[in-house]
């Protein structure tokens, strides 16, 4: 990949629509941009300013009218010079507008190449490149809100004192070592250990906030079970808030897993809809039922619906169980606007699929059991990569290595090695430390020579 090039490519989805645009990037933006556009007026390209213009063919014929609005290096999403080719969204116009700009002199631009020349010119780093990803996959708005505090930096900021607790650890051993005839004194065990814990803390604490992150990314499966006529596709629907399942007062009207995902809280839910469980009454209701107890294997979390309005019997016990045993489970006593024949059990959550009566406590108990309230803190830079939780546990184990090399009296500049490793993940996530950065603390912090 030659990155001085200048690349082009069309960045609004494939389709059809009012508008649709093309992206330059590189030192030859402005000029192959204007090889293929006509300008209205000569009044020049001006940074962060839209100019009219047509968009023509090799004949000087116009195709369509559009608008071109420059971003001068460094202050552009790549940091190179940008400009942006706003035309009819017709695919037509936007391939013609793209083979013009690689006949005058600009390259196909490779999958991510704009934010990966944005990251490799210090505009953004690994975890914001990672975001805008996030960002544009994102189904839930809550996803959009934290995709774009993560492209605005927020698990930079969240590492960057925890990535200085341990620099400034490294630098005072540093220090010791080698300008002890500089009256540079010698860290104590008890300082060292200090320094490590909240080193340790920091990592372990935000290593953790994965368990929610990975939630948030990548939502959560749900199988509603029970048994027939009980209301489950009917809690389907209400949850889902469309008529996605088909509901009949007739007991085995849902013979097969219907799945559908619906946004909970803001993270996405995969609702899966199932067979009532019951002695089958043949081959399909069979293997309907199989499929029931397959989908309450492979969910994140048990649904079990019950008839609030008929006493609970064995039956629902044994699915109580069988539900717990398969993992976490929740269970919900439907039809709640109906006259009660028994109190259901203490733990099932009264609800109305016809009125909606306890809708949202039970979307709230949904969330809950997967992310108790107050365990996270959705708010502050928790982690969604499965990279980024992999690597601080990696920092984690370097630390502790470090910690009980200070306890068995291991020479400083074998527990430099040790505070190094577990610096490299951090870097793997933020960025590189050069040896300059260790130095430039050293020189400030003991002023050396002065």
């Amino acid at each position: 990949m030659q990155l001085n090039d200048t690349i082009v490519a069309i960045t609004t989805p494939l389709g059809r629509g009012g508008l649709g645009m093309v992206r330059l990037s590189g030192s030859q933006a402005r000029a192959i941009a204007g090889r293929i556009l006509r300008f209205s007026a000569e009044s020049g390209w001006r940074s962060w300013h839209a100019r009219s213009a047509e968009l023509t063919d090799t004949r000087g014929l116009v195709i369509d009218q559009a608008v071109a609005t420059f971003f001068e290096a460094p202050r552009s999403y790549t940091a190179e010079d940008v400009v942006e080719i706003c035309c009819h969204g017709s695919p037509v116009v936007l391939r013609h507008a793209l083979e013009r700009a690689v006949e005058a002199g600009a390259r196909l631009a490779e999958p991510g190449e704009f934010t990966l020349r944005a990251f490799l010119r210090g505009r953004i780093d690994l975890p914001q490149a990672e975001a805008v990803r996030d960002l544009i996959e994102a189904t839930t708005l809550f996803q959009a809100r934290v995709a774009a505090q993560q492209a605005a930096g927020s698990i930079s900021r969240r590492l960057a004192p925890i990535k200085e607790r341990l620099l400034e650890l490294i630098a005072l051993l540093e220090a010791g070592i080698d300008f002890a005839e500089d009256d540079v004194g010698v860290a104590s065990d008890s300082a060292i250990l200090g320094r490590l814990a909240a080193v340790e803390a920091g990592v372990s604490q935000l290593a953790q906030t994965f368990q929610y992150g990975a939630l948030v990314r990548d939502g959560l499966s749900l199988a509603i079970v029970g048994r027939p006529n009980v209301g489950k596709s009917s809690l389907f629907n209400r949850l889902l808030e469309q008529e996605r399942a088909i509901v009949t007062e007739i007991p085995g009207t849902t013979r097969d897993v219907v799945s559908e995902t619906a946004a909970i809280g803001g993270i996405p839910v995969k609702l899966h809809d199932t067979a009532g469980i019951r002695e089958a009454t043949g081959k399909v209701e069979a293997m309907g039922i199989e499929r029931t107890f397959q989908a309450m294997a492979d969910a994140d979390l048990t649904l079990l619906v019950m008839d609030a309005s008929a006493a609970p019997d064995a039956e629902d016990q044994r699915l109580i169980e069988r539900a717990r045993i398969a993992g976490r489970a929740l269970v919900a006593a439907n039809k709640s606007d109906l006259p009660r024949a028994a109190e259901p059990p203490a733990e099932a959550i009264l609800v109305s699929a016809l009125t909606g009566d306890g809708i949202e406590r039970l979307r709230q108990a949904i969330l809950n059991a997967v992310a108790p309230a107050g365990a996270f803190e959705p708010e502050t830079g928790f982690i969604t990569s499965l990279r980024h939780e992999q690597l601080l546990r990696e920092c984690g184990r370097w630390l502790e290595k470090a910690r009980a090399a200070v306890g068995a009296a291991i020479p400083h500049e074998m527990l430099m090695l040790d505070l190094y490793a577990a610096l490299q993940p951090i870097d793997a996530i933020t960025g590189g430390t050069t040896a300059d950065d260790i130095l430039n603390r050293i020189f400030s912090a003991f002023c050396i020579g002065k």
